[in-house]
């Protein structure tokens, strides 16, 4: 694979040629399962499920299951009442009145041994009333359809999210921006399609696991697999009603996430289970079967987008209606709703924008974040109809994009400006290398070859007061030691607070090491590791803890030697004057400080920094009209482009060539962030050719490996290809922004629009597996 090109680039901490296992720079014990010595002390929970999308619990019976030998006890939602939930609370811990999907939790079991357990689950017998299902979210937003959570009403809800009380829409984000009516008559052509895109499951290597221990104080220490170990702290104690100060989460090192270990799912169960048996350590573990349809999935969404444009390309109006089939709880659902309605119109200028993101209650699987957060599932269709209508006018595809994107300046779809961008940069590159107007010949006299291109934008989708907080000390030998609260999930993001934390310090980077794993008793306090922002609010919260750590050095050394702070640097460990040529090593002065002359006593002492950061700019948006001063921090910005060949025999794609280049502000990391680029790509065009959860009656008909087929090594493309541009954040570290979810995000649509290319056929969602395309073949005449 080609090494990344970084426009006018050095990484500002350091040349980092050689990617750095993130395990290397932690200090401390993995705490997991199998590392923690419980004993025999150990017991093994499992879990009730509905086998139904919709229905009542009229009767729950478990006393032949608690009178099975092994059994310590059984949890049934009449022991929880608390709803919990990140930005709306709509669900218990198990159910108490009625399920609303397949996999529902309505009862726990906890036993000496997960046999046990397990046998237990099939002696709790549980009555229900089956109820009409609602299957579809378009449906599911009609006046008709059954109600799924008549207390909507009730339900706790984040200020900037908008749930409609007496319908199934949890949240109804608009855009009125322009008269769009008015713009359609101007219009020399105009494109409408229907999209839909199915629920995908993140498949992470390592399934959700929790064990949970409460004492006989009611304290409860709980440890997980998770990317959110403090909002798990507090949504979990709220629900109990308890302090966050009596709940303690330690999360070890993540074997993959995606955004399925984000907020709370499975580990309140396990916590749960633990209350009723005080003193001895409960272990949940999801199955790979669960794991498919228990745990978050990616959202469903039906998509309708209209666009028109004037005889010169440019871009007039646009109207978008989204319907997200969020599951049967949406508590993370009705953000990503958000997301995809503030950033409805890409990453273009249309001066006449409406749009309307529902977020609808199903009876099916619980969605959840995923890498993206929406992004990857309104670009797919919106990208497709920027091709049709630069075609429908005679337009190349990558000069309509080059005239209508984003630039510095721009007026978004929110009504704010946009800050500094590189994203024509990002147009040019990708273009330049993936051979733009030149058609290469096919393989094969049986196979047809296109080339396609997508551009993208994704903002860190949290609330406007997320914070980070980190912490520096340095040791008696110089070497510091950093406190973060975000999660190593294999990013290398332990690896980037590092270099950062040495660069704004003035140390080697080899002297850091991270204090994991994550503890919310003794680590700092960090909102979630979602949203692609680690880099650049941790990031920014570790550098002010390193300067402030620093400002202490450099104060009692600029006393000490008479001179001032100004006079002064360190440079890989050593203090040093430029005033005196003075220097001496931080591993002589951090602990125990320096004396006085005469023996007249000691200044300084043990040298901790601490720093934090939030940002303090984010306005709302007015609730009808979706417009206000700034909607979220930032964007990042890219573009994608693949070459593929299509089998005219088969319908089978194979991805020749993938070209990804994003403005991320700055490379802290230049291989990370290829690795970024080539993994989001990589993810993508499996969700673009193979995912798809089969969901019948609100029943999942394909919970394994064996039927779910992501894309193996065998996939990628021999040549991938990643680019770097860099136009600076205004606020982040070193001007950095986030890459993590981005490159995953316009890969759908490069696919799609290269497919059209290469046969001329377009596909109503993916994924574009052969049987598909070679049907949509025959349907157009190309095939016989």
């Amino acid at each position: 694979m080609a090494e990344p090109k970084v426009e006018n680039s050095t990484s500002p901490v350091g040349e980092s040629k050689i990617r750095i296992d993130a395990r290397e720079k932690v200090t401390g014990a993995a705490i997991y399962a199998d590392d923690i010595q419980f004993g025999n002390s150990l017991l093994h929970a499992r879990i009730k499920r509905s086998p139904h999308p919709h229905a009542l619990i009229k009767k729950i019976n478990s006393e032949k299951a608690l009178a099975l030998p092994g059994v310590k006890a059984i949890v049934t939602g009449q022991d929880f009442p608390g709803y919990i939930g990140l930005y709306l609370k709509d669900r218990f811990f198990f159910c108490r009145d009625r399920v609303r999907y397949v996999g529902d939790p309505v009862a726990g079991v906890v036993a000496v041994s997960e046999e046990i357990a397990e046998k237990a689950l099939g002696l709790i017998e549980v009555e229900y009333e089956i109820l009409e299902p609602v299957l579809d979210p378009e449906y599911g937003a009609r006046p008709e359809a059954p109600l799924l959570h008549p207390d909507l009403g009730k339900y706790a809800v984040a200020s900037f999210i908008f749930p409609q009380p007496g319908t199934n829409i949890s949240n109804h984000f608009k855009i009125r921006k322009g008269d769009v009516n008015g713009a359609w008559e101007k219009c020399t052509a105009i494109v409408e399609h229907k999209y839909r895109i199915p629920h995908i499951q993140h498949v992470p290597i390592e399934p959700h696991i929790a064990i949970a221990k409460v004492d006989e104080a009611g304290e409860i220490t709980l440890w997980g697999s998770s990317q959110s170990p403090f909002a798990q702290r507090n949504l979990i104690a709220q629900s109990l009603g308890i302090s966050p100060g009596k709940m303690r989460v330690i999360a070890p090192y993540v074997g993959g996430g995606f955004g399925c270990k984000a907020g709370v799912s499975m580990e309140s169960l396990a916590v749960a289970i633990a209350m009723k048996v005080k003193g001895r350590p409960v272990k949940l573990l999801l199955t790979r079967e669960e794991e498919f349809f228990t745990a978050f999935v990616r959202q469903g969404l039906t998509a309708y987008f209209k666009m028109g444009c004037d005889e010169n390309g440019r871009l007039l109006a646009m109207e978008n209606t989204f319907y997200w089939d969020g599951g049967a709880y949406t508590e993370y659902g009705v953000n990503i709703t958000r997301a995809a309605g503030y950033s409805s119109s890409g990453p273009y200028e249309v001066p006449n924008v409406k749009t309307d993101s529902y977020c609808v209650y199903t009876n099916h699987p619980v969605g959840g974040a995923m890498r993206g957060f929406g992004m990857p599932e309104i670009h797919a269709g919106l990208e497709q109809c920027i091709d049709e209508l630069a075609l429908r006018i005679g337009m190349d595809a990558v000069e309509f994009r080059k005239l209508n994107c984003l630039k510095t300046g721009s007026t978004l779809v929110t009504g704010s400006r946009m800050h500094a961008t590189g994203l024509s940069q990002c147009i040019e590159k990708t273009a330049e290398a993936i051979g733009w107007g030149k058609k290469a010949p096919p393989s094969a006299p049986n196979k047809r070859r296109g080339k396609g291109m997508a551009l993208m934008w994704k903002a860190p989708a949290m609330p406007p007061n997320a914070g980070s907080s980190a912490w520096v000390e340095l040791a008696e030998d110089g070497t510091l030691n950093v406190g973060v609260g975000g999660q190593e999930i294999g990013q290398g993001v332990f690896t980037v607070a590092a270099q950062m934390a040495a660069a704004a310090l003035g140390v080697a980077y080899e002297s850091v090491r991270i204090a994991a794993p994550i503890d919310t008793r003794y680590s700092p306090y960090e909102w979630q590791t979602v949203a692609s922002r680690l880099t650049w609010s941790m990031g920014n919260a570790i550098v002010n803890a390193a300067k402030d750590a620093r400002k202490q050095i450099l104060d009692i050394v600029a006393e000490a030697w008479d001179e001032t702070p100004d006079d002064l640097n360190i440079v890989n460990g050593v203090v040093i004057s430029y005033k005196s040529e003075k220097e001496i090593p931080l591993k002589n002065l951090v602990i125990y400080g320096l004396p006085k002359p005469g023996d007249q006593g000691w200044r300084g002492g043990p040298i901790i920094g601490r720093g934090s950061f939030m940002p303090t700019y984010v306005t709302g948006l007015d609730a009808e009209t979706g417009q206000g001063e700034r909607a979220v921090v930032h964007y990042t910005t890219g573009a994608q482009a693949v070459e593929l060949e299509v089998d005219l025999d088969t319908g089978r794609i194979e991805i020749i060539k993938g070209v990804s280049t994003f403005d991320i502000g700055k490379a802290i990391n230049p291989e990370l962030v290829e690795a970024q680029m080539e993994g989001g790509f990589v993810q993508g065009m499996s969700s673009a050719l193979f995912e798809s959860l089969q969901l019948k009656d609100g029943v999942l008909r394909n919970p394994s490996f064996v039927d779910y087929r992501i894309a193996t090594s065998s996939d990628i493309p021999k040549d991938l290809q990643s680019y770097i541009v860099e136009v600076p954040q205004d606020d982040g570290p070193w001007g950095a922004r986030g890459i993590g979810e981005h490159s995953m995000v316009p890969t759908i649509p490069a696919i799609a629009n290269a497919i059209y290319d290469a046969v001329g056929v377009r596909l109503e969602g993916p994924p574009f597996t052969a049987e598909k395309v070679y049907l949509a073949m025959l349907d157009a005449g190309i095939v016989k």
